[in-house]
């Protein structure tokens, strides 16, 4: 048995490990009570709610990934063939790159399924946990996002392991090496950003527009709490947090870590081929990111376990203890244990032991007689990795959360009205961007540094795959971070649910505990899947210029690309002005939507007055099925337009290049596209994430009693900066993680198609 298939094997067992833990998650979260009566009539449209909206949205999706590959499979017909690859013959890599397209959207669809279907079931046994004790409801709770976290990060491990496997068993007898399978699978990164593009997108629009209908005639308008039964979208409101929060968020991390696997498998197998290594350390630099998130699944499913309040006997845990923000922070002054506490104290457990084990990892793969001192250097990127999504995660607290003096900024800015607020949440907005940049730019300027001189002969390789290993390092703990992630909606859920059932004040104080931390644990997130995108595009830009270099011979290599050049810089403002149209259609469609739940929510209450008495029951079904609608209508155009679009203009610059003797025109403005998109994206997405999430919880500020607490002129003006932030936080800016990614997995796809476009002769011999 070859080297490479004894590691595959090995994944697979890994995967098969972890898919029983996550079977005993959902086990151990299944078998508490789904509570009383109440909550089963509250919780049960909810459902109805999501699945009726996921079969209908992934319906669309399906068909549009089905064109497309198609697409795919007809363009790979005029797809170049280098001699290494020409045992394969065009058949079949159009037939690989299809395959890989089709099971990678398959397995991002089924995370989203997954992510959403657990959220769906599990908040009603929160809710239900709360009349048990608190740390019964934290656990339910977390473990529900446990479950939906380790599936999908195994399944998306074991989607490349599946397809890796395929493709090297089947042509392996012809020549084809290990360390040249990833260039033919690239498609499975790409159909997996596709499929979280569109999940991601409806899902904020679906969420968004809810939330925002329902506050602005709710609690503005009529004066009624977050939650209140008579709030005619108030069911709306709550589906959304699961298709939104839950399945895209879960389709989102899933691409993430299959863009970065991928990419990161090019430059291992770049280095490792123009390095001259022998084939088993070939082997082990390509299989490298694989082990890495084998390690990650271990280490979280460990700080799982870790997740408990102190005391676990009481109903109330522990008397005070300390709030424990990732910064620092006051005394609680609340009874129960504060839940970031709990969680924070599992996410150290998870990052430990991953920081120990991918030093070990290091280690053993990547010992090279070559640079014997090489696998230190990868080790010490790997840790300024797992430091720089630490530092990203601290640093979007310190913007969002209302302990700290950004949020508290906005809130005595709303004592003066809306205006105001609004321009100091976009200050804020802005202002955020600084400090996760430099963050960033140290971080990469490091590990590139560490790299080039770990002593492999191909410098400008090496550099490059030490930030590929700090990307690797930094989506080590992707399963936890994804874990806290869930847990947001399904508190959010089960506050509702206690909320409209009538449940006794104790368990709501139990059920607000966790909804607003689950608010905060969406926002860091959101801060971590940013800087991981940015570290990950990084990669998959240099695995873009590795692809294409592996169709040209040395002397005609790109090795950089020209800004100066006019076709270029055009290209780069194609890019810059993709993040900006994008984010516009997707704002644009939670406002069209949140007017007609507005319009639908005012006319419920003027012929039904009876609904502000309990004597009359809400139309709920009206306003889930006006914002699925408005959903599945209004993804389709913004998704289309970031895929045809860079290949538009690819094709156009490719055929222009011909004609005018440049025939690397195309890849080169492709990669001016894929470049300043990148940066333009990831700025972008940080200003919308931080900035909406800032003005939620200043509003969420006031509500504890400060500047006049709920009801006053400064909660009305907080109340419109929250929706303003919504679709910014919820919608847009999330989308754009998956945005970035997609256009480094599109053009990684099409990559040689314009080398072919331009006419340009492949090498041969």
């Amino acid at each position: 048995m070859s080297t490479a298939v004894e590691f595959l094997w090995t994944l697979v067992g890994v995967c098969v490990v972890a898919l029983c833990f996550a079977g005993w998650l959902a086990h151990w979260v299944l078998s508490h009570k789904e509570g009383s009566k109440e909550m089963q009539d509250v919780a049960r449209p909810i459902q109805e709610g999501a699945n009726g909206f996921f079969k209908t949205q992934y319906g669309t999706i399906a068909t549009l990934s089905l064109v497309l590959a198609l697409i795919i499979f007809l363009s790979y017909g005029y797809r170049p063939v280098n001699p290494s690859e020409a045992n394969i013959g065009s058949l079949g890599i159009r037939s690989i790159c299809t395959i890989a397209f089709l099971l990678g959207g398959f397995f991002s669809g089924i995370s989203g399924l997954v992510a959403m279907w657990v959220a769906v079931r599990s908040n009603s046994r929160v809710a239900a946990a709360a009349k048990v004790s608190y740390n019964e409801a934290i656990q339910v709770a977390f473990r529900g996002g446990a479950f939906a976290s380790t599936l999908i990060v195994t399944l998306c491990l074991f989607g490349i392991v599946l397809i890796y496997a395929f493709v090297y068993g089947s042509f392996q007898r012809l020549g084809v090496s290990a360390a040249q399978v990833p260039l033919l699978i690239v498609g499975y990164g790409f159909g997996a950003s596709f499929v979280a593009l569109f999940a991601q997108l409806g899902g904020g629009i679906y969420t968004k527009a809810a939330d925002v209908g329902a506050d602005i005639v709710g609690k503005v308008e009529a004066g009624i709490p977050e939650d209140d039964p008579r709030n005619p979208a108030v069911v709306a409101d709550l589906v959304g947090d699961n298709v939104g929060d839950c399945a895209g968020r879960g389709a989102d991390l899933f691409e993430s870590i299959a863009a970065e696997n991928i990419g990161a498998m090019i430059l291992g197998a770049t280095l490792s081929r123009t390095c001259n290594l022998p084939e088993s350390e070939q082997i082990t630099f390509t299989l490298f990111p694989l082990f890495v998130h084998a390690l990650g699944i271990f280490s979280s499913s460990i700080g799982t376990m870790a997740v408990r309040t102190k005391d676990t006997n009481s109903k109330k845990s522990g008397g005070s203890s300390e709030s424990a923000p990732l910064l620092g922070g006051s005394k609680s002054s609340k009874e129960y244990e504060d839940p970031m506490a709990v969680m924070k104290r599992g996410f150290i457990v998870a990052m430990s032991l991953g920081f120990v084990g991918i030093w070990v990892l290091c280690y053993i793969a990547l010992q090279t007689s070559e640079a014997p001192n090489a696998w230190w250097h990868f080790g010490l990127c790997a840790t300024i990795g797992i430091a720089t999504s630490y530092c990203f995660v601290i640093i979007t607290e310190y913007y969002t959360d209302y302990l700290y003096y950004p949020v508290r900024r906005i809130a005595a800015a709303s004592s003066t009205g809306s205006g105001t607020n609004v321009i100091a949440g976009v200050s804020v907005g802005m202002e955020s961007t600084a400090l996760p940049i430099t963050v960033l730019a140290i971080a990469l300027l490091l590990v590139y540094w560490l790299g080039t001189t770990s002593g492999l002969s191909n410098k400008l390789a090496a550099g490059i795959f030490g930030t590929a290993v700090a990307t690797m390092g930094m989506l080590s703990t992707s399963c936890f971070i994804l874990a806290m992630d869930v847990f947001g909606p399904i508190s959010d859920n089960a506050g509702g649910i206690a909320e409209m059932s009538m449940q006794p004040p104790e368990v709501r104080e139990i059920t607000d505990r966790l909804d607003a931390v689950g608010n905060t644990t969406k926002a860091l997130t959101k801060g971590y899947a940013v800087g991981s995108a940015a570290l990950a595009a990084f990669l998959l830009f240099r695995a873009y210029i590795d692809e294409v270099n592996n169709y040209l011979p040395s002397s005609r290599a790109l090795t950089s690309v020209d800004l100066s050049q006019p076709e270029v810089f055009v290209g780069g403002m194609i890019g810059a002005m993709l993040v900006f149209l994008f984010s516009g259609l997707a704002i644009r469609a939670v406002g069209n939507a949140a007017q007609a739940v507005v319009h639908e929510v005012r006319r419920q209450f003027r012929e039904k007055p009876g609904i502000m008495t309990y004597s009359e029951k809400p139309d709920y079904e009206k306003c889930v099925a006006i914002v699925a609608n408005a959903a599945l209508k209004q993804m389709v155009v913004p998704g289309l337009l970031v895929v045809f679009v860079p290949l538009f203009v690819g094709f156009l610059a490719a055929w222009i290049g011909r004609a005018a003797g440049k025939s690397l025109l195309g890849v080169q403005v492709s990669a001016g596209i894929l470049m300043v998109g990148t940066i333009a994206g990831i700025l972008m997405a940080l200003f919308l994430n931080n900035s909406g999430g800032a003005w939620d919880n200043a509003k969420k500020y006031i509500e504890t009693g400060a500047y006049g607490g709920k009801g006053s002129e400064s909660h009305k003006a907080s109340v419109t900066g929250d929706t303003v932030g919504d679709p910014f936080k919820d919608t847009a800016g999330p989308s754009l993680h998956v945005l970035v990614k997609l256009l480094s997995t599109l053009t990684l796809v099409f990559g040689p198609l314009f080398l072919t476009s331009a006419g340009i002769e492949i090498i041969s011999g």
